[in-house]
């Protein structure tokens, strides 16, 4: 009993240590980008040792690439809970809001949620190579997307509302990366959205508004 105890808590300790380091790797990322990590300051701000990245995650190569995956996988599930509920009577404003609600929050919140949301930013909204475990997620969020989007606008190809869904993306990694994104912080997320929605969803409109 007390041998099955003191397992339990090692185990607990070790979990600690390994979502620690998964932490400090993704605040770091989030500020630098990959390139610009180093081990030591990755373990400095965790509080753990240079020798329990190997025996967690077997490399700062590895540790970081953990981190990159569950920053996305965050992203995604966030995204996806935000679609679902849109049928094909919703408005393109109701998608840009849904689409954008991941970010919107993670501005208005600041800390571990946009840090999360700027490392999604760096490394893109496509699949990173070998990360096929996420692939069912990007293809549901993204059938998600184009649900509501043909249905609004059936005039336009999947392909052209693909890349359209891909630079809505793109203006939120930037506002996450930009220093706009400060100014954006300061405000309440029903303020950020008032500001935002109607951004993201010209993006997904096109050419649909020349003219009108």
């Amino acid at each position: 009993m007390i041998g099955a105890k003191k397992t339990d808590l090692r185990r607990e300790a070790g979990q600690r240590t390994r979502d620690g380091l998964q932490t400090a790797a993704l605040e770091l990322l989030a500020q630098r980008g990959q390139e610009g990590v180093t081990l030591r300051e990755i373990t400095d701000r965790a509080g753990a040792n240079v020798a329990a990245v190997s025996y967690h995650f077997g490399s700062l190569k590895a540790l970081c690439d953990s981190a990159i995956e569950h920053a996305l996988e965050r992203y995604l599930d966030a995204q996806i809970l935000a679609l679902d509920p849109l049928g094909a009577t919703s408005t393109l404003q109701e998608m840009a809001a849904a689409f954008a609600r991941p970010m919107v929050r993670a501005l208005a919140a600041g800390g571990q949620d946009l840090a999360v949301m700027r490392t999604v930013a760096r490394v893109g909204i496509d699949p990173p190579q070998g990360w096929e475990r996420l692939n069912g997620k990007f293809d549901q969020s993204r059938r998600e997307a184009l649900r509501v989007l043909t249905a609004n606008l059936p005039g336009v190809d999947e392909q052209e509302l693909i890349f359209r869904t891909r630079c809505a993306a793109g203006l939120l990694n930037w506002l996450a990366l930009a220093p706009i994104g400060a100014e954006l912080a300061a405000m309440s997320a029903e303020q950020i959205e008032r500001q935002l929605v109607p951004v993201v969803a010209g993006a997904f409109r096109g050419d649909a508004v020349v003219g009108r």
